[in-house]
């Protein structure tokens, strides 16, 4: 299945657009008022007619329509083709993001490198998620399943009772590029127990996130954990009790800068 991702899952569906009679000057004020963008595809309706960069409107005449100074040779993704060929695509073409078209050429989509980084980023978690599940089966001899959902920060319950101040920037930096993995918690009965994803909850926190994807493992019965057995040793309620180790380094980090002093 690692292979067989698409860009239909991965893409995002809500795109901003320009029309082909919108100014250069409407579409330049567009794209410093947007967060981030620095082009738009460019539609009739929702058939795709080009795309139109910050470079595209250099040295143009403000009142110039886009229709004038759009790429309209451009390449698409359709939503069935996998990442990796699309992955392809953005590398050898030196582009940033692909409209994604349907049969009838009508937008339904964008995918970005970004996005194509994401989808490898979480390849690996899937598979934490099957070890974590057989494990649980096999020790509690239960039947488990899984959902992916959104949950709450404020409803988990961490089975880590510390986390690194330095790691945190790296997962912040994640989090607002859109690259972070999801969250593993395990529903016991209506207990969320966060099992991996401690330092991404943590920064996440911080920059005022309140709800994460999560790859949810369902206990189909009740079992006294020993994570959350742990868990109220250290008196771990909620995310509000772990604790930011601000005199140390992470373990791997710590490492890292003594293989550089070597």
């Amino acid at each position: 299945m690692i292979g067989k991702a698409t860009v239909e899952e991965y893409m995002t569906r809500e795109v901003q657009t320009v029309s082909p009679t919108d100014s250069v000057a409407d579409v330049a004020r567009r794209i410093v008022e947007s967060d981030g963008h620095n082009g738009f595809p460019v539609c009739e309706g929702r058939r795709v007619e080009g795309f139109v960069t910050a470079r595209d409107l250099l040295l143009e005449d403000d009142d110039a329509p886009i229709f004038t100074v759009m790429t309209e040779n451009i390449i698409v993704a359709h939503p069935e083709m996998k990442v990796t060929d699309a992955a392809r695509v953005i590398l050898r073409s030196g582009i940033q993001k692909l409209p994604v078209v349907d049969d009838a050429s009508n937008l339904v989509g964008i995918i970005s490198n970004t996005d194509v980084i994401r989808s490898q980023i979480e390849r690996a978690t899937p598979e934490k998620v099957g070890k974590l599940m057989r494990t649980l089966e096999q020790i509690h001899e239960i039947h488990v399943h899984e959902e992916r959902q959104t949950v709450g920060l404020s409803n988990l319950i961490p089975t880590q009772g510390r986390v690194y101040a330095d790691e945190l920037e790296g997962r912040k930096y994640e989090l607002e590029r859109g690259l972070a993995e999801p969250l593993v918690v395990i529903d016991n009965q209506g207990t969320i127990l966060l099992a991996d994803g401690h330092h991404r909850v943590m920064a996440a926190d911080r920059v005022g996130v309140e709800e994460m994807d999560a790859y949810v493992i369902v206990l189909d019965d009740p079992v006294e954990l020993g994570m959350q057995r742990t868990a109220e040793k250290e008196g771990l309620e909620s995310i509000t009790d772990i604790e930011v180790v601000d005199y140390a380094r992470h373990p791997l980090v710590e490492t890292t800068h003594r293989l550089q002093q070597s």
